[in-house]
């Protein structure tokens, strides 16, 4: 049952990534509409197409250059499931390793369908104006790496406890 985690997260994250930007970029015509106020400052609905990575970053908006990111977001998903799974990591692992393969998938299709990333969520609070949007998917992706920091074999969170060491005395 294990070895089912990931994908199973990862279906569960790509489907609510994407049934959520069709329900509110077109379904709410967000991209018509630009800005939608739902609980003003806390969640506003912005629409924002993304064309490189976080923040904008290699937004050259090429065919290449789409095609590059859509070639890096699989390999890393693949390369994450391989590893996780490889180094038999625990429950919470996987479930991370789903999160982040499930959210890169959600914006692989994107770039497929539509050019760019749909993003559309925008947060602020207590006076700071974020000017930045982002979609469950970059949620996913975000999680899923703090869960990999915390609970892989490589960080140590699965791992078995160390034994101390002896001192020899002379």
């Amino acid at each position: 049952m294990q070895r089912a985690l990931i994908p199973l997260v990862a279906l569960v994250v790509l489907i609510l990534d994407q049934v959520s930007k069709w329900a509110v970029v077109f379904g709410l015509n967000l991209d018509q509409r630009i800005e939608i106020d739902v609980f003003p400052p806390y969640l506003v609905f912005r629409m924002a197409w993304n064309y490189g990575m976080n923040f904008g970053l290699m937004a050259q908006g090429s065919i290449l250059g789409r095609a590059m990111l859509i070639a890096v977001a699989l390999v890393i998903s693949g390369w994450v499931w391989v590893w996780v799974l490889r180094e038999k990591s625990g429950p919470r692992a996987q479930v991370a390793a789903g999160l982040l393969i499930g959210g890169a998938l959600g914006n692989v299709i994107d770039r497929i369908l539509y050019g760019a990333v749909a993003d559309f969520l925008n947060m602020s609070c207590c006076g700071i104006d974020n000017p930045y949007a982002f979609n469950l998917a970059d949620t996913g992706i975000f999680f899923g790496v703090v869960g990999l920091v915390l609970f892989s074999n490589f960080a140590g969170g699965n791992a078995p406890p160390r034994q101390p060491r002896r001192r020899k005395t002379p």
